[in-house]
């Protein structure tokens, strides 16, 4: 889809500082951390929350109160008269929910919220009833670690996603160790004078506690520098595989936001800092990460090419 009309502010972007698993917000309800970080985004912008005409609200991991989790947002923020569509889409769930807005804002529908958040530590055991099966045993599932390993459509796990696309692209060990080392390099620049490029964006996270001090958190946690001549000799995370523990994102919690308006409307909040404009969304499936051709049952033009 493309959009004409359709940008995000500059400085109307922000993110909570982002913590380990089973760190510091491993036990903060992911609606809860979203709500403490927004409302204090949206204060220390200067906007008001009655000038928000909708929510996108994205989460992937179930968390407590997620049902009516829009509009109990909505309302924790001052927008009581908003609320919008939940979106859940594994790793691409901030793009899927910044493409909702950007489709919301073409259509007419106003100033847009985005708001995303997760925690991936202490993910809920899930339990399906079975009624029919012996002794009427329900069906149990562990909603993080479950789907880290396995994708249902492709039967394998992230990590043989990840080394399949490698070996599509050609990409080699020592090009995956470089870029690893790059992103670890230019966080570093990121922290530096006191962290005043993260300031830009960091909002820190406050979440009342009874009977002692809140919980405070000013900083990511679990970042660790990455030397390349160290990864180097790390081993593959699987045999024969390209991806070490060095080159793998991390699981982690934290909120992220933005909004998503007009251009004319986008430059007023920025204050003459620009705007950075949505041109066109689109989404594309693929087929399984780590195809096995003689196994596959469903149709696939890599494999069946027509004519």
């Amino acid at each position: 889809m493309k959009h004409d009309d359709v940008a995000i502010p500059a400085g109307m972007a922000w993110s909570s500082p982002f913590a380990r698993w089973q760190g510091t917000l491993a036990e903060v309800p992911s609606l809860e951390l979203a709500a403490d970080v927004t409302a204090r985004a949206l204060t220390q912008r200067g906007v008001d929350p009655g000038q928000i005409g909708g929510l996108v609200l994205g989460w992937t991991i179930p968390q407590p109160d997620i049902f009516y989790g829009g509009p109990t947002l909505a309302a924790r923020l001052g927008a009581a008269g908003i609320s919008g569509p939940m979106i859940s889409q594994a790793c691409a769930t901030s793009v899927a929910c910044l493409a909702n807005a950007a489709g919301a804002v073409t259509a007419g529908a106003g100033l847009q919220l985005v708001v995303a958040t997760d925690r991936t530590s202490n993910g809920p055991q899930v339990i399906y009833p079975a009624p029919s099966a012996p002794g009427g045993a329900p069906v149990s599932a562990n909603w993080v670690l479950d789907s880290f390993a396995r994708d249902p459509w492709a039967g394998t796990s992230m990590l043989a996603a990840g080394e399949a696309v490698a070996g599509e692209t050609g990409v080699s060990r020592e090009e995956l160790d470089d870029l690893a080392a790059l992103r670890s390099d230019q966080y570093e620049k990121a922290l530096a004078d006191d962290q005043a490029f993260q300031r830009r964006y960091l909002v820190d996270v406050h979440i009342p506690r009874k009977r002692r001090d809140p919980l405070v958190v000013a900083a990511d946690e679990g970042v660790r520098t990455i030397d390349r001549e160290e990864i180097r000799a790390l081993r593959p995370a699987s045999p024969d595989g390209l991806h070490t523990f060095a080159t793998q994102t991390h699981p982690a919690d934290g909120a992220a936001g933005a909004l998503v308006t007009t251009v004319e409307r986008a430059r007023e909040l920025a204050n003459g800092q620009g705007v950075a404009r949505i041109l066109a969304t689109a989404s594309r499936g693929r087929h399984p990460g780590a195809c096995r051709r003689p196994l596959c049952p469903r149709p696939c033009p890599r494999w069946n090419p027509p004519g």
